[in-house]
């Protein structure tokens, strides 16, 4: 089993998310993970190559392919087995964590009444956009 296999960062769960629709280079990896995530997660391109090269040593995720565009090297990512059962195992995770609090209403709170994806955003941390 890879490295790294407990509870993800919010935005290493969505890299590995983006990710589950194929290989993508580091670009269109940040665009992704922005739609994905409407706009929530915004990987500085630093962060992001960080994050991949620490994905990559972890067993996560391997590099697909690489090719000259424009004379600049690009790096496509594809997961792994290993990182495919991670991003699912901690997708049902959130989504069972999730499930404690949907459909309850918290009596003077934001989140009343609860639909199941804004439990899921309670779960990850997210909080709505002030009023």
């Amino acid at each position: 089993m890879a490295k790294g296999s407990g509870p993800v960062s919010e935005s290493t769960y969505f890299i590995l998310a983006a990710l589950l629709d194929g290989p993508l280079h580091g670009h269109g990896i940040i665009k992704h993970v922005l739609g994905l995530s409407e706009g929530r997660v915004k990987l500085p391109v630093g962060t992001l190559y960080g994050a991949l090269d620490r994905l990559a040593g972890n067993g996560l995720i391997a590099v697909e392919r690489e090719e000259v565009v424009d004379g600049r090297p690009r790096r496509y990512f594809r997961l792994t087995d290993d990182g495919t059962r991670l991003v699912l195992t901690e997708a049902e995770r959130m989504r069972q964590a999730a499930s404690v609090v949907a459909g309850r209403a918290l009596p003077g709170s934001a989140f009343a009444p609860m639909t199941s994806r804004s439990a899921l955003g309670l779960a990850l941390g997210w909080r709505p956009a002030p009023t």
